[in-house]
This record gives C-alpha cells, sequence and structure tokens, in this order.
C-alpha cells in the first residue's frame, strides 16, 4: 500500500495540475482552430497537444531543481512567484474578459495547432510550469524527493489523459454545457486557483523564516 507522504504529492498533484489547466476550458480554443479540419486531423491535434503538454511538464519537473540551482533561486522565493502567476492567472480566469482559460486568441493561418497555442500556452502554461517545478521544491531528503517527482510525473500523465479525453470530446461537451456552463466552471477554476495561489505564497514565507 502507497505511503500517505506520496499519495499527497499523486492526489495533491493531479488536483492542482486539473485545476490550473482547467481543460474544459480549452473546447473553444481547440474548437475553433481545429474548425474545418477532418475527424482523423482532429484527433491527431488533440492526440500531439498532449504528448507536447505532458513532455513540457515532464521536462520542467524534471530540470525545475537544476535551473533553480545554476540560477541560485532559492525554494521560497520559487513558490512565492509561483503563487503570484497561478493567482494572476485565476484573477484574469475569475473577473477578465480575455478568452476562456487566458488563453491568446490565433488566427487560423496553418496547418497545425497541436504545440502552439493548444499545448503552450494552452495547456501547459507558465502557471501549470510555475506548479509542477513547486511541487517538490521543499523536499530534503533523496528518497522522499523521488517518491515525490514519480508520484508527479503520475499526477501530470493522468492530467494530460483527462485533456485528452476533454478534447477528442470536444463537441459532444461544448453542445452539453453551452456557453454559459462553460463560463461558470471556468470562473469556479479561476477561485480555486488564487486559493492556490494564496497557498503557494504562504508556503513560500513560511520557508524563507525558516531559512533565514
Amino acid at each position: 500500500m502507497l505511503d500517505s507522504f506520496y499519495l499527497q504529492y499523486l492526489f495533491g498533484g493531479f488536483v492542482s495540475l486539473i485545476v490550473i489547466t482547467n481543460p474544459l476550458s480549452k473546447i473553444p480554443l481547440f474548437i475553433s482552430l481545429t474548425q474545418g479540419m477532418s475527424l482523423d486531423v482532429r484527433k491527431k491535434q488533440a492526440n500531439w497537444s498532449c504528448y507536447y503538454a505532458a513532455a513540457i511538464m515532464l521536462v520542467s519537473l524534471a530540470a525545475g531543481n537544476l535551473l533553480l540551482v545554476f540560477f541560485g533561486i532559492s525554494y521560497g522565493a520559487l513558490r512565492i512567484s509561483g503563487g503570484f502567476v497561478v493567482g494572476i492567472i485565476g484573477y484574469q480566469m475569475l473577473f477578465g474578459s480575455r478568452d476562456q482559460g487566458g488563453a491568446p486568441v490565433v488566427r487560423r493561418d496553418k496547418d497545425d495547432y497541436s504545440f502552439f497555442p493548444i499545448a503552450m500556452p494552452g495547456i501547459s502554461g507558465p502557471g501549470t510550469i510555475a506548479v509542477v517545478a513547486s511541487e517538490i521544491a521543499e523536499l530534503p531528503n533523496v528518497m522522499d524527493m523521488a517518491g515525490a517527482f514519480f508520484m508527479t510525473g503520475v499526477a501530470i500523465v493522468l492530467t494530460c489523459a483527462v485533456t485528452w479525453i476533454v478534447l477528442r470530446s470536444a463537441d459532444y461537451i461544448s453542445g452539453r454545457l453551452g456557453p454559459s456552463g462553460t463560463a461558470v466552471l471556468t470562473k469556479l477554476m479561476g477561485f480555486l486557483l488564487i486559493c492556490i495561489g494564496v497557498q503557494f505564497i504562504g508556503s513560500g514565507i513560511r520557508t524563507f523564516i525558516a531559512g533565514s
């Protein structure tokens, strides 16, 4: 049976990533960019978007600590800055007038949108990268860190799997939710993101105080 410590990183990471990626909010962007494409091409766009998003998040997870050491950034600073980024994205989703999820509006002038803007910054934007890099930032024990790395990696894969299901079912889900349902869900996710951002900032401040 898995230790509760590792389950915390599995479920905590999964919930945080699902909230910040908010797969349902990517439906309008995906539908608008793939409009007019054949069913097979749209399926490939959904597949590759999730492959790219998973790769971006896994690289952020693996290289996050190395970049911190290279640039001399403390774990407290990472969590505080990540909290601000996540909170700002949540604020935009709750009160902003941008398109769903804060994704940029892009002209349909090419045949492949899987990497930009669907995977990045749509699914794995700055807030998502900040969450992934912050997940294991406070672990001093190498064995604990290895387990947390693995569980956070599993959370990333699960998040991308859920996103893949949503994108593949975009037309059906969009029809069932409607514009109002999607907007309400996006605002709820925005509020939860603000809460996660505040929690990150508080954790970062505690790390600063403990290290001083």
